[in-house]
């Protein structure tokens, strides 16, 4: 079976397009420019590595993105794989998706085309440091993976204590899965070294935000207008946690009980 494509962004529900786009720039996100593709308000911002898709729609907020060429045939290989779609839009002439959730509820999409430009411009980091990691919370993190690992099959970190998180690349992008009790929905980490130098410009542009939210040593939470959580952390927290089989792959796993 083939993977599930490439990441495209974190697409979220977004009541106040503007509100949030001020709040991403002022991080230090770039606007990107979108294509002329959905019909409602749409923006993209992005640090370079992380892509934050802004939706004035309702929808199963927030998803994971991803883009996958000539997807009804991928529609028809996934649902002989067992995958149950809550969204199906495949036709000539609409612009084709899929939808299904994970065993933990969180949303997945595929999209057969790019809903925005990619700008060379944006190649640094924005105020918090350098993106490592989409995290998803989860009740039991190898079930978890295991129901990823048909579509998202390179395993890249892994750590059993004192909580249980996994890491692999799901077309290009670093997604985790977490059973932290302090993590309630899937939410973006950074590493910044320079804890007093972000402070103080969060402080300066008003920017509310917790002390040692909890979440895997991570020394402040900001959550986003559209109700975004972005986690900064001195250093990665899984740094060399585990030594993935030389594979790569979710057969090195321990079996489950």
């Amino acid at each position: 079976m083939n993977t599930i494509g490439r990441f495209l962004e974190l697409s979220v529900r977004t009541p106040d397009i503007l509100e949030s786009l001020n709040f991403y720039k002022s991080l230090g996100f770039v606007e990107l420019e979108i294509n002329d593709v959905w019909s409602h308000k749409y923006a993209v911002v992005s640090d370079g590595d992380i892509n934050i898709g802004l939706h004035d729609r309702e929808f199963d907020s927030p998803s994971v993105t991803f883009v996958q060429p000539d997807l009804a045939k991928h529609a028809i290989s996934m649902a002989d794989h067992g995958f149950d779609f809550t969204v199906m839009r495949l036709s000539d002439e609409a612009f084709n998706q899929l939808g299904f959730a994970d065993r933990d509820g969180h949303m997945i999409m595929m999209l057969e085309a790019r809903t925005f430009h990619i700008s060379d411009d944006v190649d640094q980091d924005s105020l918090l440091g350098s993106f490592f990691e989409l995290a998803l919370p989860v009740r039991e993190a190898l079930q978890a993976a295991r129901f990823w690992a048909p579509i998202a099959p390179a395993l890249l970190d892994m750590r059993e204590e004192p909580t249980m998180h996994m890491r692999f690349d799901a077309g290009g992008a670093p997604l985790g899965l977490s059973e932290s009790i302090a993590l309630n929905k899937p939410s973006l980490c950074f590493k910044c070294p320079d804890r007093k130098g972000l402070k103080a410009h969060l402080q300066q542009l008003g920017i509310k935000y917790q002390k040692f939210p909890g979440f895997e040593g991570a020394f402040v939470a900001i959550q986003a207008p559209e109700g975004t959580w972005l986690f900064v952390f001195d250093n990665d927290f899984l740094g060399e946690a585990y030594e993935v089989d030389e594979t790569g792959r979710y057969d090195a796993l321990p079996p489950l009980d």
